[in-house]
């Protein structure tokens, strides 16, 4: 069904209709745009696995120094007693 909706006729009305209100020159900046944003996108997935690998790691992923350890409260000495 959904292949009924989403077929070639679909595609091509599209493109056609992205022309018509973008015009020709800007299609470009547009398609640059978009492989900039998804460079971008993936440069920050990869910090992000990078600096939870450093927490991981009991590291700071900006300093590499290890990431302070958490001191228990009062009340978690008085239930670990």
């Amino acid at each position: 069904m959904l292949a009924d909706i989403f077929g070639p006729d679909l595609l091509i009305v599209a493109i056609i209709l992205v022309v018509l209100l973008f015009g020709g020159a800007a299609i470009p900046k547009l398609a640059r745009n978009l492989g900039s944003a998804k460079n971008q996108f993936e440069k920050g997935m990869e910090e992000g696995k990078a600096e939870g690998a450093a927490q991981t790691n009991g590291t700071s992923a900006a300093t590499g120094t290890p990431a302070p350890t958490p001191t228990p409260s009062a009340e978690e000495k008085s239930q670990g007693a």
